[in-house]
């Protein structure tokens, strides 16, 4: 009789068990099931890259599986890399996995003005021209801000990217320079700046960079790489990086403390 119950309990909690398994089976598959109705960035081509990589991220919400996917973060750094889409549009992305022609330079590129830069500093007008409004507006607030790196050509990026290398190695020089054809520098979009006194690398200890935080985005610019977000954009936190992507984007960025890769993944590319 012992026996008969002993089994009775045991073929009991081997089918209650079997039931909570197959359960949370259903429930992990409906819930991804449903992700393309919750999420218009979704890729179906991509589903089981999403499966693998939320199995060795369990902790993401799924949109974020999806987003970091969708960037390319599941594959290494300059792996299943693509060209950049959006040539001279301000909306264009550059990053580990995506980027531009050695040959590509960006239309409307016009010099800066000494009293907004060093020499031979050149923007696409469009960042040219709200650069100087930013300007005109942090001097009526009294700070000070300087571009002091801006437009690369895919030449100049060969020499720095070498130089780098070669002091500090590649996996070294990988974590705060791009390689040639991968720099944001070539859309002639973004700025390195300082506040014409500490070095630029210390620039997030200057009122500027308060300032630049607070009000960048209201001038088109975005702090491209910025702090605890290297996992995202590949990049060392730079406070002195600024990308120039209009006024609605910068806007987005900054009142929901995203990147521009998830941004772009998220309502650029699927358009």
């Amino acid at each position: 009789m012992k026996k008969i119950i002993l089994l009775t309990v045991i073929s009991f909690t081997f089918i209650l068990f079997t039931i909570i398994v197959d359960k949370s089976n259903v429930k992990a598959d409906k819930t991804f099931k449903i992700i393309p109705e919750k999420v218009s960035y979704y890729k179906n081509e991509y589903k089981s890259r999403y499966s693998q990589f939320a199995k060795k991220n369990p902790n993401l919400p799924m949109e974020d599986v999806i987003t970091r996917v969708n960037i390319g973060l599941d594959n290494k750094y300059y792996t299943h890399t693509k060209i950049s889409q959006h040539l001279n549009k301000i909306y264009i992305l550059v990053n580990k996995y995506t980027f531009l022609p050695d040959n590509y330079i960006p239309n409307n590129l016009e010099f800066l003005d000494s009293t907004y830069s060093r020499e031979g500093m050149s923007l696409v007008k469009v960042a040219k021209v709200n650069f100087e409004k930013m300007y005109e507006a942090a001097k009526k607030d009294g700070i000070k801000i300087r571009v002091m790196s801006s437009y690369r050509d895919y030449l100049y990026q060969i020499k720095l990217y070498n130089k780098y290398k070669q002091e500090d190695g590649e996996e070294n020089a990988d974590k705060y320079s791009a390689r040639p054809g991968f720099s944001e520098h070539q859309t002639g979009l973004c700025v390195d700046i300082d506040n014409g006194v500490l070095p630029y690398d210390s620039f997030e200890k200057s009122n500027s960079y308060k300032w630049m935080l607070d009000n960048s985005y209201k001038y088109g610019f975005i702090e491209r790489y910025p702090r605890d977000k290297e996992d995202i954009t590949g990049y060392i936190y730079e406070a002195w990086h600024y990308r120039y992507v209009g006024k609605k984007i910068a806007k987005y960025i900054h009142d929901y403390g995203i990147t521009f890769d998830e941004y772009y993944v998220r309502f650029i590319e699927k358009n």
